[in-house]
């Protein structure tokens, strides 16, 4: 029997002074927590809890809540994409990014993505309150200094970005190829014969892709290409942080 996905909770306002909110999270538990706790206070009111970004774009987009509450990571449309949608469908909702984690730059996407500010889950719920009160105000929720340091970092990792791009493109197609047959897991001697290279020519390759890349490592190379869609891979695997044993000029180079 095919299995439908659960209807969103979606609550009628009951008085005209209330602020509006729409709350998006994929873990719907969350999501109806928040709901219980925020309706508890006399001037907030929790109208639709989502469990993903392209169903709170299309309720923000009737219903132009007050404030959205956006989880930063789910499925699909993630918190970043659906504040920016949010935006541009009610101009005058005020977004609000919630997380779980300790993203370094978080606070700079989501000023970018046109929220209002930065949440962490852990915020005490009367302080999520008054940030919701603040961000329906039009304030700030992260102080200057703090949002100005992020956006100094984004910009930071955006260039070295930049400049990791324009190392995989120096590599040749016969470089991609090896590199590719890498992240496959494919040990020497199998790519060797899959190219039809001799061992000598094939290090040669690899020594060539570790230098053009500025690594020291196949690892630090192979993390590199799939992060930037040089190589593919069917694993997926999560490359919003470096791994821990990333060469560390790499970082320095982020600004991380």
């Amino acid at each position: 029997m095919r299995r439908h996905a659960p209807r969103p909770t979606i609550r009628r306002v009951t008085g005209p002074d209330r602020i509006t909110i729409v709350i998006a999270d994929d873990h719907r538990a969350f999501g109806e927590a928040l709901q219980f706790a925020l309706d508890k206070e006399p001037d907030l009111e929790v109208v639709g809890v989502l469990t993903d970004g392209e169903a709170a774009v299309e309720l923000a987009s009737v219903r132009a809540p007050d404030v959205a509450l956006i989880d930063l990571q789910m499925p699909g449309v993630g918190g970043l994409e659906a504040s920016r949608r949010i935006r541009r469908a009610s101009p005058e909702t005020a977004v609000v990014i919630l997380t779980g984690t300790e993203d370094r730059l978080a606070i700079g996407r989501a000023v970018q993505a046109g929220a209002h500010g930065f949440l962490r889950k852990t915020e005490a719920v009367v302080d999520l309150a008054e940030a919701v009160r603040r961000a329906h105000r039009g304030e700030a929720l992260n102080p200057k200094d703090e949002i100005e340091v992020a956006l100094r970092r984004l910009r930071r990792r955006r260039e070295a970005d930049g400049d990791i791009a324009r190392r995989l493109e120096r590599l040749t197609p016969r470089e991609v190829e090896v590199l590719q047959l890498m992240a496959d897991g494919l040990p020497s001697d199998r790519i060797a014969a899959e190219l039809e290279l001799s061992k000598h020519t094939l290090r040669t390759h690899v020594q060539n892709i570790l230098t053009k890349l500025g690594v020291h490592s196949k690892l630090d190379a192979i993390v590199m290409a799939i992060r930037f869609g040089t190589v593919r891979t069917a694993e997926v695997v999560d490359l919003a942080e470096p791994p821990a044993d990333e060469d560390p000029r790499l970082r320095r180079e982020r600004g991380d």
